[in-house]
């Protein structure tokens, strides 16, 4: 079995794989920081607030969100 598995590596099926995958921990930050950023913008607008604190607050709070599931990830 493991004779196979390194055939598949030599042909460049792991660098495919390795690609997909931090692709998606790329997509998955971007939508994460952008879902976070847009429920803090929607929630200043509603409470018609000048300085656009909660904004800045969840926007942070969406990428430590991100950063802790990329380690994650990335440690499995």
């Amino acid at each position: 079995m493991e004779e196979n598995e390194i055939k598949d590596n030599s042909r460049g099926g792991g660098q495919v794989n390795a690609y997909a995958k931090y692709t998606g921990l790329a997509v998955q930050m971007i939508v994460v920081i952008g879902v976070f950023t847009f429920v803090g913008y929607k929630i200043d607008e509603s409470a018609a607030h000048q300085t656009k604190w909660v904004t800045a607050t969840l926007a942070l709070a969406g990428v430590f969100v991100s950063l802790y599931l990329v380690i994650r990830a990335v440690r499995n």
